[in-house]
């Protein structure tokens, strides 16, 4: 059974100088550190997003950044640097703060279609959410990822 996260997202202007701390102490830890992969976190998009937090107790464990169409993907919503802490694997948060990275997207930015820019090795994971990949592989940073949309599904007016 998982843990209840709570979750909190806010955007950059409404966030702690603490959350902003940990989110980012978060990222550094996951993609610099333990993916050994040297880049710049700080791209200049969080200014222009949402951040998705979750936290199991005390702990952030999870985190997404949530960015408008256009940032970084023309005529696109996006969801990006989705991570779960390494203590907090194995436990389904994943999948918990996807689902509500996708909720989140909707409530904030409207149901538009999602692109995504996914690390290869999780593309049957993203493609539970209905992702589908739209491109060949590519490297970023020195990691193969794929780009993948999640489309919105008209609804239906027939009675």
């Amino acid at each position: 059974m998982i843990e209840a996260l709570k979750f909190i997202c806010k955007p950059f202007d409404e966030l702690t100088l603490h959350e902003l701390y940990a989110f980012l102490k978060l990222r550094q830890e996951v993609f610099i550190v333990e993916q050994n992969c040297p880049f710049t976190d700080a791209d200049d998009r969080d200014q222009k997003g949402w951040h998705l937090m979750g936290y199991d107790t005390q702990n952030l464990v999870v985190y997404a950044r949530i960015l408008p169409k256009g940032v970084p993907y023309e005529g696109y919503v996006s969801i990006g640097r989705i991570l779960s802490s390494p203590q907090a694997r194995g436990k389904g948060y994943g999948k918990v703060l996807v689902q509500t990275a996708i909720q989140e997207t909707y409530r904030l930015l409207g149901e538009n279609d999602i692109k995504i820019g996914a690390q290869l090795y999780l593309q049957h994971f993203y493609e539970s959410f209905g992702f589908e990949s739209i491109s060949e592989h590519y490297l970023e940073d020195g990691i193969p990822h794929l780009g993948m949309i999640k489309k919105i599904i008209p609804h239906s007016n027939n009675h």
